[in-house]
């Protein structure tokens, strides 16, 4: 399978995975579905990932297993102070330092625990494979590695639609870079779910505790 199909069918796999829900008869179930879909989204892109042997030009074949450890548990502690850092850029430009983003996925989890299941695990790996792997590997099959790298940072941003859109480019473009270190996408995964996961917990603490 070539780069671009699997790009495209990863893409594919992440649409249905997120407009799914929007089917279910009511919205405690369309929080389950969301937990199922993104949970089996997930699971199929590793299979799809692995069923493939095409790599990236920057991806390596046998890349040392410590270093990719390593990255993806500092970058969790370093998107954490980037995300402080911009938080703090956004919020001298006017704009709130509440995520609507976040707030609803708190939300969600204290209404259906097992929530937490797809926002800190299955969402955050399907966003490695599809704005990492796929929409920087089509633009990588060109040449345009870089490019593929703006570009889905910025769709990253958007497609999050809470007004944070520097926050969410400046993670994205983060996790590229981390991605394109190591030449392994299980880099920017770790650190993609362990940021998330940090956050979901410190904000049900905070929820609960008030």
């Amino acid at each position: 399978m070539s780069i671009k199909k699997y790009s495209l069918l990863t893409i594919l796999i992440y649409i249905i995975a997120f407009f799914a829900p929007i089917f279910a008869p009511t919205s405690q179930a369309s929080t389950n579905t969301t937990t199922v879909t993104y949970l089996l989204g997930a699971m199929f892109m590793i299979f799809f990932y692995f069923s493939q042997t095409k790599r990236l030009t920057f991806e390596k074949k046998n890349a040392a297993f410590l270093s990719p450890l390593f990255w993806g548990i500092a970058g969790i502690f370093l998107a954490i102070f980037l995300q402080t850092v911009i938080m703090q850029i956004e919020q001298f430009f006017g704009i709130p330092i509440e995520s609507q983003n976040t707030e609803s996925i708190i939300h969600l989890v204290l209404q259906q625990p097992l929530f937490a299941l797809a926002a800190m695990v299955g969402g955050p790996i399907m966003e490695e494979f599809v704005f990492r792997r796929a929409l920087i590997g089509f633009f990588d099959s060109f040449s345009f590695t870089w490019i593929g790298i703006i570009v889905s940072s910025l769709i990253f941003a958007v497609i999050h639609q809470d007004g944070h859109l520097l926050l969410y480019f400046s993670l994205g473009f983060f996790f590229s870079l981390l991605y394109k270190k190591t030449g392994k996408i299980w880099t920017s995964m770790i650190s993609h779910v362990g940021m998330n996961s940090l956050v979901v917990i410190v904000n049900l603490i905070v929820a609960t505790g008030n």
